[in-house]
């Protein structure tokens, strides 16, 4: 009797080691799978897309996002706004945005897919500062031609609400458009461009 009590606490201390080194083993088997499925260090900096709802926005509202690292404003600009864009066209260094970064669905006057919507990096093109949302008409700091945008409190480089550079201050181009497009009305793609139809 004390014989068979022995053998099966034997055999259930064997059952349990081995249960637990198989497990350890599979562990190690499985890394290198798993690892593989991951996405590659070129990858993962260049960034995944992001998703966007955009549904609860206001009329005047910046909405702010991380893509790449970087910020991405989402500003759904009111109509009073938009009438602003071609008024100070005079003022801007690249009022067509010729010499700036922008996918070719927004490159036009109001740098947008939808004119309301307008997408840019929130990193100013001198050094990378991030200009700080100015929507008010004329400050006093801004002065009476300001008709509300974009100021670098940096070195001073102001943008309209399309995000396109003043002329003499020191950004060399417009703030960047990243590639992006809808899924609805409501829903957008930052870090995809849209399909070209043929």
């Amino acid at each position: 009797m004390i014989h068979e009590d022995v053998n099966t606490s034997k055999r259930q201390f064997l059952t349990t080691a081995l249960s637990v080194v198989g497990a350890v083993g599979a562990g190690y088997l499985a890394v290198p799978f798993l690892s593989q499925m991951q996405p590659s260090a070129k990858a993962m900096a260049a960034g995944a897309p992001v998703e966007v709802d955009i549904s609860k926005m206001e009329e005047g509202q910046l909405l702010r996002v991380a893509w790449r690292g970087k910020p991405v404003w989402i500003l759904n600009r009111t109509p009073e706004a938009l009438k602003t864009l071609s008024a100070v066209e005079s003022q801007l260094a690249d009022p067509s945005s010729d010499e700036s970064v922008q996918p070719t669905s927004s490159k036009n006057a109001v740098r947008s897919i939808k004119p309301e919507v307008f997408i840019a990096v929130g990193l100013c093109t001198h050094l990378g500062c991030s200009p700080t949302f100015r929507p008010e008409i004329a400050p006093h700091d801004l002065g009476a031609d300001w008709q509300g945008g974009f100021f670098c409190p940096c070195h001073g480089s102001k943008f309209d609400l399309a995000g396109r550079v003043y002329r003499g201050v020191p950004a060399p181009t417009n703030l960047d458009v990243p590639p992006y497009r809808y899924i609805t009305d409501t829903q957008i793609i930052i870090g995809e461009e849209e399909e070209k139809t043929a």
